[in-house]
């Protein structure tokens, strides 16, 4: 059965999850941000399918979340690498993995934290404004369209109204 494709969509959520495919693919990135750089340890770290695998790191690297960097020639053996556009991605699994901290966790508590190197302290992400460093939180923040909103679409009542608190 064929998805729908999200890649055209003017919403960047649906973008990126048109981009992430699957539940696999943000765990692929999980373990690259673990350490993880080489096949067959993606795939004993996940117990996932090879095939899956490879068709998870192929789209990684077309996306250029990852970049295949060999270390061995004979056979050809890849090291799979974050790119500056992976490691960005960090915001996100950090911010996945704080709501699955408060929500998810259970009575013996998260299963991984993060320690933030420059203070020493263990702690969680947290949303804030880039200009007033303040959080935001869905009661305060509110959607607006874009410079990349398709002009044909913005002048729709039913979108204008969507769009404005």
């Amino acid at each position: 059965m064929r998805r729908t494709s999200f890649a055209n969509w003017p919403c960047s959520v649906a973008r990126t999850m048109d981009m992430l495919g699957d539940w696999w693919t943000p765990l692929v990135l999980r373990e690259a941000f673990y350490g993880i750089k080489r096949f067959d340890a993606f795939q004993q770290e996940l117990g996932i399918a090879r095939n899956t695998l490879t068709d998870r790191l192929r789209r990684l690297v077309d996306e250029g979340l990852l970049e295949k960097k060999a270390y061995q020639h004979e056979p050809v053996r890849y090291d799979y690498v974050l790119t500056e556009k992976g490691r960005d991605f960090f915001g996100v699994l950090a911010a996945m993995n704080a709501w699955g901290n408060r929500w998810l966790s259970g009575t013996q508590g998260p299963p991984v934290v993060f320690h933030h190197d420059r203070c020493g302290h263990e702690s969680d992400a947290e949303v804030v404004c880039a200009s007033c460093k303040e959080p935001m939180t869905a009661d305060d923040t509110h959607p607006r369209l874009g410079p990349g909103y398709p002009q044909h679409l913005a002048e729709r009542p039913d979108i204008q109204r969507r769009f404005t608190a």
